[in-house]
């Protein structure tokens, strides 16, 4: 009991592992009618269905509804699979899997895309595919958009729409030890230590203006207003705020 981790009462502790032979030979019973070879294929392949979904754990879905949407995709994987290609038959479940619960999140996305904004992400993606078999190359993005008659840049706005956010702690590579998440590999040139000690150097010059200046930095700096914005909120002329900002600056350049 120790050992039982149970996903939509399924215990995945003691799911079978079907040998390459043994899932040849299921698929050969299948396709001979066969009614009890499939069930027996869904469930010897359920491992592949656990491995995938653990790659979208940190996105706040339930582990339950990411294991069923997993299970249906298996399941097409295996009423297509044709045995004539050379092709293992986790090679060929796997995108399946993962493209069944990628299009469950899509549909699930908190972020709401218009319906015409998706119709033309769709279609850009299926003249895509059949650019890709045609020209035996990836189309550019202007070939997708003369295709559908579309400006370049409203293709690339409908299928940006339809991207699906990543967590800052999504895995990206494992070597067995610590993994390492979509946030080690972002840089912040905003926080940098430079930016921190300018910050800190500002802060301490300001403190040696007076309140007047201080308070006409802070509304044309931090805030943001013109000068004559701010000559209105503290009922001065527009010329005495250009002088004091002016002098508030040079004194303020002792000190940094």
């Amino acid at each position: 009991m120790l050992n039982k981790v149970e996903i939509c009462g399924v215990n995945t502790s003691k799911l079978p592992l079907l040998k390459s032979d043994e899932i040849r030979q299921l698929f050969q019973q299948m396709q001979a009618g066969e009614t009890g070879a499939r069930e027996k294929l869904i469930t010897g392949n359920l491992r592949l269905v656990l491995s995938v979904i653990q790659r979208f754990t940190n996105r706040g879905e339930h582990v339950d509804d990411l294991f069923q949407v997993g299970c249906i995709g298996l399941m097409k994987a295996i009423d297509n699979f044709d045995l004539s290609q050379n092709v293992k038959f986790s090679t060929y479940a796997v995108p399946m899997i993962i493209g069944e619960i990628r299009r469950y999140l899509r549909d699930n996305n908190p972020i709401r895309v218009s319906r015409s904004l998706r119709d033309v992400a769709y279609k850009a993606l299926q003249i895509r595919d059949t650019l890709v078999n045609k020209l035996a190359r990836e189309p550019s993005l202007a070939e997708v958009a003369q295709q559908l008659d579309l400006p370049q840049e409203e293709v690339i706005f409908a299928l940006d729409a339809i991207q699906e956010p990543v967590s800052l702690f999504e895995p990206i590579y494992h070597d067995g030890g610590d993994p390492i998440f979509v946030m080690d590999q972002i840089g912040d040139e905003k926080n940098q230590d430079s930016s921190w000690l300018e910050n800190i150097a500002i802060k301490e010059a300001m403190n040696k203006l007076n309140p007047r200046e201080r308070l006409i930095l802070s509304l044309r700096f931090f805030e943001g207003k013109t000068q004559m914005e701010v000559a209105d909120e503290i009922g001065i002329s527009q010329a005495q705020v250009s002088r004091l900002e002016k002098a508030a600056l040079q004194h303020m350049r002792k000190y940094i």
